[in-house]
């Protein structure tokens, strides 16, 4: 059964009594029952909407024929054309006629909605074609830009390999890379705790890559960032290590060595590690690696490590979306600083030799 409500019902005892009218009709309705003063099952109300939505297409279509159109002078501004159709309005009001018979035509131009609501409707639809997205194709040009500068790239870093390949082993020896992960502990997780450290040689192999147990409340896991899970780094983990140990591991490891990677100071201070400065190559410390700032463009500002690789070497990491690896960042260091190794000693030595002179 369908039930209506009482506001309905009126508005369909008030439909009844217009087409009654309408019709000549003495109130009673198709099974011959009076309009007033009886109760309808919901069979005849459904025939009675039926009946009624009949009409009112008939009534529209005979609107339409009817329709009345007004030509807008062309010489009118944009108010005095609005106040035109506002007195049309206002006389076909006035003389019985609705608004909706009302077509407003522009001398020499097209058809201007009659309501307002179309209006809107109309220009939300121009509006979403003009902001519609074409499909876009490269252009040659473009792809023969991209494919001549990975091109020259590539021929760069042969070159390069070709350089780094005739090293003595015991030269490529001397270097490793590091990158930590790091949790939040504190309130709002702002002050930084080792979860995560990964050591790598020169050819990228891994020397050391651990979970560290925090002894402290942890409050972010920066997990979208760091990838350290709880699991990684519960006291109940037995693959992961104490930070002591994993100091003292990462300690007798860089030893002597030349420590590579980027954004050192933080990895350090997280390991509570120092190392000889002369030993250290940081590539966001490295000059032409940084990004000039200021007016006068004269203050250095480290840049990303993802976009130093990209930029320098065509290689993804850190992907949007995705947990770093430090392995992966770590290699990518390596990588990165192999890319600049010989000018990078080169300046070191040139620099050395001028303090040595100074100090005669």
């Amino acid at each position: 059964m369908v039930f209506y409500t009482k506001k309905a019902k009126a508005e369909m005892r008030r439909r009844r009594k217009k087409i009654a009218k309408a019709h000549d009709c003495d109130g009673a309705d198709n099974d011959g029952n009076k309009v007033s003063g009886e109760k309808r099952s919901a069979d005849q109300m459904n025939r009675d909407a039926d009946q009624i939505s009949t009409l009112s297409i008939k009534k529209a279509k005979t609107d339409k024929e009817r329709e009345t159109t007004i030509i807008i002078p062309a010489n009118l501004t944009s108010q005095e054309a609005k106040k035109f159709r506002k007195d049309a309005r206002r006389k076909a009001r006035a003389q019985g006629q609705s608004e909706d018979t009302l077509k407003f035509i522009i001398e020499g131009q097209e058809a201007i909605e009659k309501k307002e609501g179309n209006s809107k409707e109309t220009a939300s639809v121009k509006e979403d074609k003009k902001n519609a997205k074409k499909k876009e194709f490269p252009r040659i040009n473009d792809i023969l830009s991209s494919h001549a500068s990975q091109k020259k790239l590539q021929e760069k870093l042969d070159k390069q390999n070709a350089i780094n390949s005739a090293i003595p082993l015991a030269e490529k020896q001397k270097y490793v890379a590091i990158d930590c992960e790091m949790v939040g502990i504190g309130t709002d997780g702002v002050k930084s705790a080792l979860a995560r450290a990964s050591v790598t040689n020169w050819d990228g192999e891994v020397l050391l890559d651990t979970f560290v147990r925090v002894p402290e409340r942890v409050t972010d896991f920066r997990t979208h960032v760091s990838g350290v899970r709880s699991k990684d780094i519960h006291a109940k983990n037995e693959n992961a290590m104490d930070h002591e140990e994993c100091r003292i591991k990462v300690g007798e490891l860089l030893m002597g060595k030349i420590l590579v990677g980027h954004a050192l100071k933080n990895d350090l201070s997280a390991l509570m590690i120092s190392h000889p400065r002369p030993d250290i190559r940081d590539t966001a410390r490295y000059k032409p690696f940084m990004r000039a700032t200021g007016r006068s463009g004269g203050k250095l500002r480290p840049r990303k490590l993802r976009d130093l690789v990209y930029e320098n070497l065509g290689m993804r990491i850190q992907v949007e979306g995705e947990a770093h690896c430090s392995i992966d960042d770590a290699r990518a260091s390596m990588e990165l600083f192999k890319y600049v190794r010989n000018r990078w000693e080169k300046e070191l030595e040139k620099g050395n030799k001028g303090m040595k002179r100074g100090k005669k």
